[in-house]
């Protein structure tokens, strides 16, 4: 086989791949499922028309609105209450500084299962 040919091979080997990657990204794109993913992987959800979103528990979502405020770095959540009716967020309570109130609004929306937040936070320095 002369190098014209072996060229050619390779370029219609390398279209073939991609073109059975291509579809393969297109085909579990549209079916939603729940795998763990390595560490670095992106992982994409997808909605499935006329399928509801799955309800959590008010109780996980509590335990996850509280576990992404602590990732906000220098925000003090030791004031914020968190209630949960539904997948409805109410965040009340005080902050010590106004920027606290948008990200701790930001933080709950983040979370799985979060359909709406009511944030309803204040500043307010402690005694």
């Amino acid at each position: 086989m002369n190098k014209n040919g072996a060229s050619g091979l390779i370029g219609a080997m390398l279209i073939a791949a991609i073109a059975s990657w291509a579809a393969g990204v297109s085909a579990s794109a549209s079916a939603q499922t729940d795998v763990t993913a390595p560490l670095g992987a992106v992982v994409e959800r997808v909605a499935v028309p006329g399928v509801p979103p799955r309800n959590r528990p008010d109780t996980s979502i509590i335990r996850d609105v509280r576990r992404a405020f602590r990732r906000v770095p220098g925000l003090d959540d030791s004031r914020i209450h968190i209630r949960v009716r539904f997948g409805v967020v109410t965040l009340t309570g005080k902050v010590p500084e106004s920027w606290q109130i948008s990200r701790a609004g930001i933080a709950a929306r983040s979370v799985l299962g979060v359909r709406s937040v009511f944030n309803r936070l204040t500043v307010g320095r402690r005694r």
